[in-house]
C-alpha cells in the first residue's frame, strides 16, 4: 500500500510503498528501509486523520489508503489497547464519564473531608497560628472593628468561660477576643486559637448564659479543626478551580466576607453542639439557656428561612429540639 514518509528531522514529504514480509515491514520507492514489527508503534484510530507507523528514530509513515492498512493490520494481529477500544465506543466512553463523575463526587463528599482531617491534625501548631494571625488582621481590616464593649464586661466574661471545666475530651488553647462588626452578631473560632465573638452578638443575648453557650459552642468548633478543615478543603477546591480556569482573583478578593460567613456542615455543628452541651452539663448550666439563645438569633436572623445557610446547616427549630432532648 503507498504512503507519506517523513524522517522526523526535515517537512520533506517521501513517497513510499509499505509492505510486510515475515513480520518485518519494508519500505519502497523514495525511501529504502526495513523495521521488525515489534520496533514499531501505530498510532490510535480516529475518524478523520491517517494513521501513522513511527519507526524507533521518530520517523514515520501516514497511510493513505485507511481500509487497506486495517486489513493489513488484522492479518498482522494488530489489536488496539482496551483503553483505545474504549475510546472508539460509546458504551466505552458513557461509563468512562459516569465512573469519573462517581469518583469526583465520592472523592468531594467522603475522601476530601477525610484528607483535611488528617492533613488539619497534622499540621505544625506554628502553621495554624499563622494562618489564623493572619486570618484575624485581614478581618480587622475589612469587616472587624475595635470592641465598644467596656473592658470591665470584656474581662467578666473572660474570666466567666475560663472558670467553665471543659468536657471530659479537654479543651483546646484560646484567646477569647471581642470586635465590633459591619455585619451584625457573629462569633467564629480561628485556627490559632482565637474565639473572636462580637458586641452586637453579646448585647442580642438575654444573659451571660447564653453567651457561655456559644463560646463553648465556638470552642467546640476549635477542638474539633472544623475551620482548618473547612480551609483546607477550600484549597483543594480553589487549586482545582485554578488549574481549570487559570483565575483564582475573585475568590481571593472574597475571602474577608467567606470568613465571616464560613458555615460548616451539618455533621460539624453538630459536634459542635454536642461539645457545647457536655461542657454545660459539666458545668451545670440549663440548656435551656443556648436553645433560648438559638431561638434569640433566630429571631434576629431569621433562620429557618428556606434560604439560610444555603440549607446546609441544620435548621434552629431542629437544634433547638436536639439540645433539648439532651437535657
Amino acid at each position: 500500500m503507498q504512503g507519506i514518509y517523513y524522517d522526523g528531522k526535515t517537512s520533506r514529504a517521501h513517497r513510499v510503498t509499505l509492505e510486510v514480509i515475515d513480520d518485518t515491514l519494508s519500505l519502497h520507492g523514495d525511501v529504502m528501509r526495513q523495521c521488525p514489527l515489534n520496533d514499531l508503534r501505530v498510532s490510535e484510530r480516529t475518524r478523520h486523520a491517517p494513521r501513522k507507523v513511527t519507526f524507533p528514530d521518530e520517523a514515520y509513515v501516514e497511510i493513505e489508503d485507511a481500509q487497506a492498512f486495517e486489513a493489513l493490520l488484522a492479518q498482522t494481529g494488530f489489536a488496539d489497547s482496551v483503553v483505545v477500544r474504549a475510546q472508539q465506543s460509546w458504551r466505552g466512553t458513557l461509563m468512562a464519564l459516569a465512573l469519573t463523575a462517581f469518583v469526583l463526587v465520592t472523592g468531594y463528599l467522603y475522601g476530601l473531608p477525610l484528607a483535611a482531617d488528617i492533613v488539619s491534625r497534622a499540621l505544625p501548631e506554628r502553621i495554624e497560628r499563622s494562618i489564623g494571625q493572619g486570618m484575624l488582621g485581614l478581618l480587622d481590616q475589612r469587616i472587624l472593628a475595635p470592641s465598644r464593649l467596656p473592658d470591665a464586661r470584656q474581662s467578666a466574661l473572660r474570666e466567666r468561660f475560663a472558670a467553665m471545666t471543659p468536657p471530659r475530651d479537654g479543651a483546646p488553647q484560646y484567646t477569647l477576643v471581642f470586635r465590633a462588626s459591619r455585619i451584625g452578631p457573629n462569633a467564629f473560632a480561628l485556627p490559632s486559637g482565637e474565639i473572636v465573638m462580637t458586641d452586637e452578638l453579646v448585647q442580642l443575648l438575654d444573659n451571660d448564659q447564653q453567651v457561655l453557650s456559644v463560646l463553648a459552642h465556638e470552642l467546640g468548633h476549635l477542638h474539633e479543626r472544623h475551620l482548618m478543615r473547612r480551609l483546607i478543603q477550600s484549597s483543594a477546591v480553589g487549586a482545582v478551580v485554578t488549574m481549570l480556569f487559570g483565575d483564582a482573583s475573585a475568590v481571593v478578593a472574597n475571602i474577608p466576607t467567606l470568613l465571616m460567613d464560613m458555615h460548616y456542615s451539618r455533621e460539624a455543628e453538630r459536634e459542635a453542639d454536642d461539645y457545647a452541651i457536655a461542657m454545660l452539663k459539666a458545668n451545670g448550666i440549663p440548656l435551656s439557656q443556648m436553645a433560648a439563645g438559638f431561638e434569640k438569633l433566630q429571631q434576629q436572623l431569621g433562620d429557618d428561612k428556606e434560604t439560610s445557610y444555603f440549607a446546609s446547616h441544620p435548621s434552629t427549630s431542629e437544634r433547638i429540639a436536639r439540645i433539648l432532648k439532651a437535657q
